[in-house]
Order: C-alpha cells, then structure tokens, then sequence
C-alpha cells in the first residue's frame, strides 16, 4: 500500500459537517445535507474547487467560501436558508464530491488503477456512492462500497481500537504526544 494522497486541512467529512453547522443544523451535518439534497437542484449555486498540487485534498477554501455565501445571503434575506436549504445542500454536496470523484479519477487514471475503495463515515454519502458507481460504468472501475452500516466515521472506528487497547491494558507512554498530522512512514522490509 502506498499513499499517493492526503488532506492538507479539513476532510470531506469536515466540510459536510461545518457546511452544515454554517445553515444551523444539527450535527452530524453530513446525513441531513446527504438527505436534503435529494430534493434540490445541485447547480443551483456553484462554489469553487481548490487547485491543489499532487494528488492531495482540501476544503478548508470551501468551507471559507460557503461561509461567505451564505453570510452574504442572510445579509439580503434573512430566511434565505430556509428557502433555498434544498438547493443549497444539493450544490455543496455535489461540489464536495465532485471535488472528490475528480481526484479519484485523476490518480486513477495516472497510476492505472482500476480498483476503487471508499471507506469512513463519507462513504456514506449518497452522492458519492452515485457518482462512483456512475464512474464504474464509465471508465469500467471496480467499485468496492461497503454495506451502509459499515460506513462508520473514522473516529468512531478510532474510539473503538481505544478501547479494546485500554482493556488489554496496551496503553502509550506518557513521554509521547498526540499529532494531527503525522506523516505515514512506508516501512519496506
């Protein structure tokens, strides 16, 4: 295995979510977005992709814009949200996974991988799910989507492998410090 890209800021899963914390919903954003977005339009607004170098992710500039969006909106309209929260949630859903399927698409077409995963609590995401399968008939992938119970935010899955840590007592010394972005060493032996 080899990691050909990560985020450089906010998952998607983040962008979801504070998209979704901007409009006043509850969290997890991402599920409600996902679910109001099957009733509005996902051209309706368009916000911007980020330019990154590589193969790499982030959505931290989407999240600044969404937030401008909609505080410039509110400004002109208070109920702006709640008139067009379908369309809203429509079009930042689709620019998130655009934004996702392109990369894909980009690393899969560059490394000639035909095999596509998805895991964590964004898998979930029902324009995702749509999009790749749209994809495997395309580009002919082989698209591995796990049965929506399994698609379990990340930090779930984390609290998790604590937890059976802490019974089998396999506790990290209190000399080490937690990162939020640790590089991934490739240990070829």
């Amino acid at each position: 295995m080899e990691i050909v890209g990560e985020t450089l800021d906010d998952a998607a899963g983040e962008a979801f979510d504070k998209a979704a914390k901007i409009m006043g919903m509850d969290y997890p954003g991402g599920p409600l977005i996902d679910q109001l977005a099957k009733e509005g339009n996902p051209l309706a607004y368009k916000f911007p992709h980020p330019h990154i170098a590589n193969f790499d992710f982030s959505f931290s500039g989407l999240k600044t814009s969404f937030l401008y969006f909609i505080r410039d909106h509110v400004k002109v309209d208070p109920d702006f949200i709640e008139k067009n929260k379908a369309n809203i949630c429509a079009s930042i859903q689709h620019t998130i996974v655009d934004i996702l399927v392109k990369r894909i698409t980009e690393v899969a077409n560059h490394l000639g991988i035909r095999d596509i995963a998805i895991a964590g609590g964004v898998s979930a995401n029902s324009g995702l799910r749509n999009a790749l399968l749209a994809k495997k008939k395309e580009l002919g992938w082989n698209v591995f989507i796990p049965a929506f119970e399994y698609c379990t935010d990340n930090a779930a899955m984390i609290a998790v492998t604590g937890y059976f840590k802490y019974l089998k007592k396999d506790f990290a010394p209190q000399s080490i410090a937690p990162l939020a972005r640790m590089a991934f060493v490739n240990n070829k032996e």
